[in-house]
């Protein structure tokens, strides 16, 4: 769960998560759906399929423990290097090194090294001097410290130079450019999307489609469509209707923006009216927005939001639905 996401946003997450599935072998006799519903709203769902599969994997071949042997551990879906040195080092007392964010600042400010964690060759030699640096007894200690020395006091900004124990042999901070390093990495161009989505309710209960394809797949949430040069209104209902929804649409004033990792997505709420029957199916079917009994995306959690109260049709003519 840190992969990515925050201590602070994390630990709800776990403590349900632990609540839930309180044994690997329970974590892996569960279906992907449920697992997928107890991580619902922590993103990055690729995450939650790998470690559903590694729980299924160290029962089948491990007897239900998690392995101790770096090249077996290694083996298991999701884990990579900084994975296998965090876990193992901290629950194996395996000398292992780790490479996050914090500790290849720190160490970068260290040495005044102008490399970056982004860069292959730059991340190559903060592993190779992590790799140095890790003693052979209490690892894990020593992983955590530097972890929470980067967290706490080698902080991007404004950093704690004064209260750092070890200022004295702290390079960057002698240079009086610490906050010079780790040099900046030029990050992934933001992609903007438009999207439209229909909110369709019943006795207090939202329409909610099962998402496919590489993004998201697995996930639930109100049917919608990404916008091209065709208009909104004509794309939204092309595709409630290859979908076998038949409804009116009508269009809101509401707007939501939603971010995944590079895609800025801004997301037009149109109102909509059943004019004929929906089955419930394998990918459709109406959800309580309060108690979900499918994982929803965390984009279907904001527009649920939208459902609990009335939404204001925008009073235009009909070509304005586009």
């Amino acid at each position: 769960m840190l992969q990515q996401t925050q201590v602070a946003t994390a630990l709800p997450f776990y403590a349900a998560f632990l609540r839930r599935f309180p044994s690997v072998r329970a974590l892996a006799t569960a279906s992907e759906r449920d697992v997928l519903h107890a991580w619902s709203g922590l993103g990055y769902y690729r995450r939650a399929r790998h470690f559903h599969a590694a729980a299924r994997l160290v029962v089948r071949e491990h007897g239900g423990r998690v392995p101790s042997d770096p090249e077996a551990f290694g083996r298991l879906p999701g884990v990579g290097r900084y994975t296998a040195g965090a876990v193992l080092s901290i629950a194996f007392d395996r000398p292992l090194a780790v490479l996050d964010g914090n500790v290849a600042r720190v160490l970068s400010r260290l040495l005044a090294w102008p490399v970056s964690i982004r860069d292959a060759a730059g991340a190559r030699r903060l592993w190779a001097l992590a790799d140095s640096l890790v003693p052979m007894r209490t690892p894990g200690d020593w992983n955590q410290a530097l972890m929470e020395l980067g967290a706490t006091i080698c902080t991007p900004r404004s950093p704690h130079c004064t209260s750092c124990p070890v200022k004295t042999w702290c390079r960057a901070r002698t240079l009086g450019r610490a906050e010079d390093y780790p040099v900046v990495a030029p990050r992934r161009a933001v992609q903007r999307v438009r999207r439209a989505v229909a909110l369709i309710e019943r006795a207090g209960r939202v329409l909610m489609t099962r998402r496919e394809g590489a993004l998201l797949d697995g996930l639930w949430e109100p049917p919608g469509v990404e916008l091209s040069r065709r208009g909104a209104h004509a794309s939204l209902s092309a595709e409630l209707a290859a979908r076998g929804i038949h409804a009116r649409l009508e269009p809101t004033t509401r707007r939501v923006r939603h971010t995944i990792t590079h895609r800025l997505i801004e997301v037009q709420i149109w109102q909509g009216t059943l004019t004929g029957t929906v089955r419930r199916s394998a990918k459709t079917r109406f959800v309580d927005p309060l108690r979900p009994a499918v994982p929803l995306t965390a984009l279907a959690s904001k527009l649920t939001l939208d459902a609990a109260s009335p939404l204001t049709p925008r009073r235009s003519k009909a070509r304005s639905r586009s």
